[in-house]
């Protein structure tokens, strides 16, 4: 019984060390093309086209709905393979904040980001406490918020932008802890149905990407200091 206990969560921390190390990887791709694309001039100039812009974000969408309605039909190597392209994809986006903010204000963000999310991803982790109550609201605030990003399109206000973004903190921080332990809890159900694991830990994967590039973004902009 013991045995048996040991070598299911032996699998269950295999599942998650895989999903953390595939978000890991798609945050360097992302990474590592932005800067990339922020000190090519040529590059920058092209993406950032609103035609490419457009179909870059189009693209970003795909990649997401197909990863996650039918990434089930995929084999492994095509479901990591859209993961890729679409964190490729982000960081083209994203190469536009090193012109934005100093490099300083972002890799000091990017730590503050990594040493939040590690603390709320671990207490998702070990907590024995049930989080849905937590998630469920983090999502309805997440609906508000969005609608909220919307609407300040249109006004502009620097006041509410501070206030979307402290929110935003608070509702990524909050869905990490709840993401990662629904991820445990699938996995955990996965082994004892003797189901497939390996294509939903890039479901995982991409769950806790998304949480991460989300908090990092908005602390940048309550925190990153400007290029003047």
């Amino acid at each position: 019984m013991f045995l048996d206990e040991y070598s299911f969560d032996k699998k269950v921390s295999s599942f998650m060390s895989g999903v953390y190390g595939w978000m890991c990887a798609a945050l360097a791709v992302t990474a590592s093309v932005a800067y990339y694309i922020a000190i090519t001039p040529d590059a920058f100039a092209f993406v950032m086209q609103p035609s490419v812009a457009l179909s870059l974000l189009f693209g970003q969408l795909l990649f997401v709905l197909a990863l996650a309605f039918f990434v089930n039909r995929m084999s492994f190597v095509t479901a990591l393979v859209l993961f890729l392209l679409y964190a490729a994809s982000l960081g083209v986006t994203l190469s536009s904040i090193f012109y934005v903010y100093t490099q300083a204000s972002i890799i000091s963000t990017f730590l503050t980001t990594a040493l939040m999310f590690g603390v709320m991803s671990l207490y998702g982790y070990i907590t024995r406490s049930d989080l849905t109550t937590m998630g469920n609201l983090s999502f309805m605030a997440l609906v508000g918020l969005v609608i909220g990003m919307v609407v300040n399109m249109f006004l502009g206000s620097a006041q509410f932008n501070y206030i979307l973004s402290v929110v935003g903190v608070i509702v990524f921080v909050l869905l990490t802890a709840y993401d990662t332990q629904k991820i445990k809890q699938t996995a955990k159900m996965l082994f004892m149905n003797n189901q497939p694991t390996q294509n939903v830990t890039i479901i995982g994967a991409l769950t806790l990407y998304l949480d991460f590039i989300n908090i990092f973004l908005f602390l940048l902009n309550l925190f990153g200091k400007k290029e003047e």
